[in-house]
């Protein structure tokens, strides 16, 4: 009926020539440009593309329709979700290949019925991927001190749960996770590559050679031989990989025949194996030489990422800068050991170096290969020489034939840690990239398991060791048990991004660097120095000479400096190691029902001493974070938490500086979305009841699958999930029905419980606002009563 009536109103409000005056204005403005229609957006600098943007939202505005045609969301009329829209595209938080499907049909004077359908269809893309941006209160309002511990979500690719990661929702979250990717950055290639033996006088002896001869490879005025006319990407693939392989062959001659053996990889129409959706790679670096055409590669396998593009004016964030990002993400999902990332774009004959960590992405200058052919020369030599370590494989996890292990000092002795197995690594490129490995300590005849928690945290952030040591030492229970904590060490140095991955390379310079507010430089100090209660990976290892950034001195680096000012400008990430002595299983695995519910009862009773007994929030509850252990050889509680990476104490008066935290979205606490309070223990019950809602829909005994219908919750923005968790919980029939509807055959008994628990922490159907403590007992009593009723039904 809806459609029906929307229909009548178009109808009856015809646009007729309205928008003319528009389009002969984009064609006006367009004129000159080899290309036309909407594509032609491209080819307009910002400021000039974006008003087109807003001048077509402005036609649309003044036909009749738009006042008298619905709103998508909460506004009186379609005209108000425009203006929204026009704010949106005005403040530059937009991308425009959302808008260019209506751009189009209104170039191309389609039906209204189709024009209207895209102005509809451009809104909801604004709505579900615009970035939510936090305030700040003034700090002089000491009535919203406790608030300002609230530090704003960061949503990242690694926070999605049960999802099939489609692309058309992946992108946004991932350009919102990578922020600002900072380009021309100036030194970049003597950071990565200057260290590599030998390579200058190498690269230019090959370019010497590839310009001799009667036929030379490369003339200095036109270039590469054979460079394909219009740069199709198919053309171009079919001359890169022949080239590689000609000029390895130069070098050959005079170089050991130590090199690493690697060779392109060219498979763009082939899926590399190895990430959830189905990812294609344009090109890229594997270490196999035999790969070729056929051969079927993983992720695991990809050394450099690459991709091509023929239009030299996508060398810009929306188009490859993103692409290659999304390359950098399976990379670093499917190798446990890899703290950055190298790679390069190709738009048509424009190339860039590339360099993505746990704090986003960086470029080189961008330099033409048909005119700079000694660079070309230098950086494909580069790529095919670079060591492990200067690839950004982590030197502190050693392989020594079939094993893989640490080293660590604690208690003024080195140990040993042999890695049995990974279980779990978070799928993210900016983040903490949080890694965890079950171990043992070499020498344990009774090889008692420990996990060791890899992760890149934000240097203001407290250290999440020194919480967990507390705890124990306050014997908290159902919380797992310290063993040790550390900040990671490569060549001496405490390893972070600004200084340690990024060599002290200053994103200030970047051709497209753009102060968000005044700034000091990087900081130029610091050497690693062991803390009291914090011991270095490998102490007193030198760094090799193959190091990443060994042309670099002591003097130009930061050891673990950031800044509460600035934003993502001089942020740093610090990278760090936490071991504790409990292991288990995710919670969604236990072998039952009931299982289930008493694991579920123990995390609360968990988090109930960690906030009674040591004063700690933990603020991040979700199903990979509540263990359940099922295994009668194993000392571990019967159920505990982990993580304690985004906890404060409770008691802490201001915030810790850091720029902000990710987490799972779909267990967040309604009042955490709306981001109007600060964080307390209600908001982590909440999240219990969450995880338990979540597990009910998404698993079949142990089996996890995707529901389209919660897929969003992933990806939609904080206040459009805020809403949609409150109508889910707000009225018993809705819930009802959702719950028989989307609840799996397996869980379906639980609904009675779930459903007591939704009216316990949601009274009357709406939040609790005032602290309640009465809510931990009563919360486990009401999961002890579901778990004897279970007991009864099945004896």
């Amino acid at each position: 009926m809806a459609d029906e009536s929307r229909s009548k109103i178009i109808k009856a409000n015809p646009i007729g020539n309205r928008l003319d005056t528009f389009r002969a204005s984009f064609e006006s403005e367009c004129r000159g440009l080899a290309i036309t229609g909407a594509d032609a957006l491209y080819h307009i600098s910002g400021e000039r593309s974006r008003n087109s943007l807003l001048d077509l939202i402005s036609a649309l505005q003044v036909l009749p329709a738009s006042r008298s045609l619905p709103s998508k969301g909460n506004n009186i009329n379609l005209f108000g979700d425009l203006l929204e829209l026009n704010s949106t595209i005005n403040s530059g938080n937009f991308d425009i290949e959302r808008i260019l499907p209506l751009l189009r049909v209104v170039l191309n004077n389609e039906p209204d019925e189709i024009i209207w359908n895209n102005v509809y269809t451009a809104i909801a893309a604004s709505t579900a991927f615009t970035v939510a941006k936090p305030t700040t209160p003034p700090l002089s309002a000491p009535s919203l001190a406790a608030s300002f511990q609230q530090t704003p979500w960061l949503h990242n690719t690694g926070s999605f749960a049960n999802s099939t990661e489609h692309r058309k929702y992946v992108d946004g979250v991932l350009k919102e996770e990578l922020g600002q990717l900072y380009v021309g950055i100036p030194g970049f290639f003597d950071a990565y590559f200057g260290s590599v033996p030998g390579l200058k006088s190498a690269a230019q002896a090959v370019f010497d050679k590839c310009k001799e001869g009667n036929n030379p490879l490369y003339r200095e005025e036109s270039g590469w031989q054979g460079w394909p006319e219009g740069a199709r990407e198919r053309d171009v693939l079919s001359w890169f990989a022949p080239l590689t392989g000609q000029l390895l062959d130069f070098a050959a001659e005079d170089q050991p025949t130590s090199r690493p053996r690697r060779r392109p990889l060219a498979q763009p129409h082939q899926p590399v194996q190895g990430s959830t959706a189905d990812r294609k790679l344009d090109v890229g670096f594997v270490d196999d030489p035999s790969a070729g055409v056929d051969v079927k590669c993983h992720w695991s396998q990809i050394l450099i990422p690459g991709e091509l593009k023929s239009n030299p004016l996508a060398d810009k964030a929306s188009k490859a800068w993103l692409d290659l990002g999304r390359y950098a993400r399976e990379v670093f999902a499917a190798q446990d050991n890899r703290r950055f990332v190298l790679g390069f774009t190709l738009c048509g004959s424009l190339m860039r170096l590339w360099e993505f960590d746990r704090l986003g992405g960086i470029a080189s200058e961008q330099f033409d290969i048909n005119e700079d052919g000694l660079q070309f020369v230098s950086a494909v030599l580069g790529f095919l020489w670079l060591s492990e370590e200067q690839l950004g494989f982590d030197p502190t996890v050693i392989t020594a034939g079939d094993k893989r292990y640490m080293e660590i000092e604690r208690d003024n002795q080195t140990e040993r840690l042999v890695i049995d197995k990974v279980v779990k690594r978070v799928t993210c490129v900016a983040g903490r990239a949080t890694t965890c490995l079950i171990a043992h300590r070499e020498g344990d005849d009774s090889r008692t398991s420990l996990v060791i928690k890899d992760s890149w945290q934000f240097p203001e952030r407290d250290e999440e060791g020194g919480l967990l040591r507390e705890a124990t030492e306050k014997d908290v229970v159902n919380v797992a048990r310290y063993y040790h904590h550390e900040t990671v060490c490569v060549g001496g140095q405490e390893d972070d991004i600004r200084g340690n991955v990024r060599c002290g390379l200053d994103i200030t310079k970047a051709t497209n660097y753009r102060p968000e507010s005044s700034m000091p430089p990087p900081s130029t100090a610091g050497r690693c120095v062991s803390r009291t209660g914090r011991s270095s990976s490998v102490a007193g290892r030198k760094r090799s000479s193959s190091s990443t950034c060994a042309p670099l001195p002591p003097t130009k680096r930061t050891c673990s400096s950031s800044s509460k000012k600035g934003g993502r400008a001089i942020a740093n990430r610090v990278h760090r190691r936490v071991i504790v002595r409990d292991y288990g299983k995710p919670i969604y695995m236990a072998s039952s029902k009931a299982s289930l519910l008493a694991a579920l009862e123990n995390c609360i009773a968990g988090y109930e001493s960690l906030h009674m007994r040591a004063g700690i929030l933990q603020r991040d509850i979700s199903p990979n974070n509540l263990m359940v252990n099922e295994d009668e050889d194993n000392p571990s509680w019967h159920a505990f938490l982990i993580d304690l990476d985004l906890a404060i104490k409770e008691d802490r008066e201001k915030a810790s500086g850091a720029r902000g935290k990710t987490g799972t979205r779909a267990f967040m606490a309604i009042g955490v979305l709306h981001d109007d309070e600060p964080h307390s223990f209600m908001h982590d019950l909440e999240s219990f009841f969450w995880v338990l809602f979540w597990i009910c829909i998404h698993y079949d005994e142990s089996q996890g699958r995707v529901v389209q219908e919660f897929d969003k919750w992933n990806y939609a923005n904080t206040e459009e999930l805020a809403k949609l968790k409150l109508g889910t919980v707000s009225d018993d029939e809705i819930f009802r029905k959702t719950t028989l509807e989307h609840f799996t055959d397996y869980y379906q008994p639980l609904i009675p419980c779930v459903n007591r628990l939704r009216r316990k922490i949601f009274p009357g159907g709406g939040r609790r606002r005032a602290p309640n403590l009465k809510l931990y007992d009563e919360m486990k009593e009401i999961l002890r009563t579901a778990q004897a009723e279970l007991n009864e039904a099945e004896g």
